[in-house]
């Protein structure tokens, strides 16, 4: 469960937070902090369990009263996070402390070691017998064989503590860049990838984004229920993920809307790759899991946009999100591209 806050751009933050003040208000919910990141959560789409929770509440008439609301917060967004890093930050102490000590024991066997040579070189001056001074070395190197091979086995152990540590760290960074329902990428993980991708097209090369939304989806949501609709917005994930190119970023923009980052595409071939994702969505047969009831087809409308030198971001998706609104009023499960909306806007 990913609780943490991604870094949005305004308009999109400045809708979602619209939306939040909106509810809390006729919910009756005082705007608190705490209030307002479980409601800004809820509208951001990034929570499928409090989605989940919210709507079981609202559905059963349950006033959201002080109690609910802290529950909430404490339940699903007081940050998860501070637990792994308190954990993480105990063990690796931990692991510390014992490297000293193996250092320490080290350091002390070695000193040990060079005072029996040191005492064994002064017997021989003084004429002691060499077979019981080899005899004493021998003794010695194999004390020091001994606490070796120890001391390789403790750092061995420690070693692979570390490599569950790293593996851990890695997972949950990968979490925090992951959209929970979908397995997509999350806004964090694709405002980064964009910067990376904007610098290259800076330099000459094509970038190209198409953004999706689901037709109808409220109703779709409101005639079999959120838990149908997150199988629908997962089935979206898997074909956008299926039809782009492993260079391509597909990524979950929020709520119903999904997106993908093409670089090196042009807005031909950006196009041609939104037409076969819309194909393959509207031919998806859809069945309700409880009872194997087949449900009405789901189509798509997307935007495409690409990348022109210098702009930003959030210039680019805005260009493609008035693509994918084109769309929508021309009848939806359609793709519309820049040039049409040029066109549309130039006709007044």
């Amino acid at each position: 469960m990913d609780s943490s806050f991604d870094d949005p751009d305004y308009d999109y933050a400045a809708s979602i937070a619209g939306r939040a003040v909106r509810s809390m208000a006729e919910q009756r919910i005082p705007p608190t902090p705490t209030n307002f990141a479980i409601w800004f959560q809820y509208y951001a789409g990034t929570h499928d369990d409090l989605r989940n929770a919210i709507d079981l509440l609202i559905d059963h008439n349950r006033p959201f009263d002080s109690r609910t609301n802290q529950d909430l917060f404490e339940t699903y967004i007081a940050p998860q996070v501070s637990a792994v890093v308190v954990d993480t930050s105990e063990r690796l102490h931990a692991l510390m402390g014992a490297a000293k000590g193996f250092l320490a024991t080290a350091i002390a066997d070695n000193r040990s070691q060079m005072q029996v040579i040191s005492q064994v070189a002064d017997q021989g001056q003084a004429g002691v017998d060499p077979k019981a001074l080899v005899a004493q070395l021998m003794n010695e190197l194999a004390r020091a064989a001994t606490r070796t091979t120890r001391l390789e086995a403790g750092f061995a152990e420690k070693t692979r503590e570390l490599d569950v540590i790293r593996d851990s760290l890695s997972k949950s960074e990968e979490r925090a860049r992951t959209d929970t329902l979908t397995g997509l990428a999350n806004r964090r993980a694709l405002d980064e990838f964009l910067r990376k991708a904007q610098t290259t097209a800076d330099w000459g090369e094509p970038l190209s984004v198409l953004l999706l939304d689901i037709d109808h989806f409220k109703t779709f949501n409101d005639n079999f229920g959120h838990g149908v609709g997150d199988q629908v917005l997962r089935l979206m994930a898997n074909v956008l993920r299926e039809k782009v190119r492993p260079q391509d970023l597909p990524a979950r923009y929020g709520g119903e809307e999904l997106i993908a980052v093409l670089p090196d595409a042009d807005l031909a071939a950006c196009a041609e790759t939104a037409e076969r994702i819309r194909r393959a969505l509207a031919e998806c047969t859809i069945t309700r899991r409880s009872t194997g009831e087949v449900l009405p087809n789901i189509t798509v409308s997307i935007g495409v946009a690409q990348y022109r030198t210098g702009e930003s971001t959030a210039d680019l998706i805005e260009r493609c999100d008035r693509a994918l609104y084109l769309a929508k009023g021309g009848g939806r499960n359609r793709v519309v591209t820049e040039n049409e909306l040029d066109r549309a806007e130039a006709a007044g």
